[in-house]
């Protein structure tokens, strides 16, 4: 945590990208299972790295899981479950998702289109909700910055359910989306690589130095 906000960095693929993060200062380690990600790792690649990996919050990313699916991902000893979804894709499976898991260890990431909000309904099914900026044919990753009122008048709306702001994040603006949005939870990726998958630490410390300078004022 960098001055009061908590930090993601997802899509790492390597135990050293971890350790940047790490160095970093970040809370949270996302790895990416989707398997037309570019930043996708396996159930293996995971478990061979498991061990060395540096004692921070692990979130397994996924998209449209089965409960089997996420079942074996708890058994990986995740801390939090990220699913990226459509957002009409029925309530019956959302909760399907929250039993399997359970709503404490739940990130739900739908992906909303300009005219839809979140469910009021989601909020119990999760801990956390993850807005992301809208692509038609992509699930998170666009390298694009989202819609920022829209993530402050959620936020805003509903302040007891945790909100994270993604989405084209980078050292240049991440002090522009903090004051723009209200947000105390980011999550970062292509904004902090040197190329897709490869993390960059001096981008990493770069993204912490500019929160902390947000804060300053």
């Amino acid at each position: 945590m960098i001055d009061g906000i908590q930090i993601k960095v997802c899509g790492l693929t390597s135990l050293v990208d971890a350790q940047a993060a790490d160095i970093a200062g970040v809370d949270y380690l996302g790895f990416n299972f989707y398997p037309k990600s570019p930043r996708h790792v396996s159930p293996e690649a995971f478990k061979a790295m498991a061990k060395g990996l540096p004692r921070r919050k692990k979130v397994a990313v996924a998209v449209e899981p089965t409960a089997d699916e996420l079942l074996a991902l708890r058994a990986m000893k995740f801390d939090y479950f990220q699913v990226h979804f459509r957002h009409d894709i029925g309530n019956h499976v959302i909760k399907a998702w929250s039993a399997a898991v359970g709503p404490g260890s739940l990130w739900l990431a739908p992906k909303l289109p300009p005219e839809v909000d979140v469910p009021t309904l989601w909020l119990a099914l999760a801990n956390a909700v993850l807005l992301d900026t809208f692509d038609r044919t992509l699930y998170g990753g666009t390298g694009r910055t989202g819609d920022w009122p829209k993530f402050k008048r959620h936020q805003d709306g509903h302040p007891a359910t945790t909100w994270i702001l993604s989405g084209g994040l980078s050292p240049g603006n991440v002090g522009d989306a903090l004051r723009g949005t209200g947000a105390r939870f980011l999550d970062v990726n292509s904004g902090v690589e040197s190329k897709p998958g490869v993390k960059d630490l001096g981008k990493l410390k770069a993204f912490g130095e500019a929160i902390h300078a947000s804060a300053q004022g």
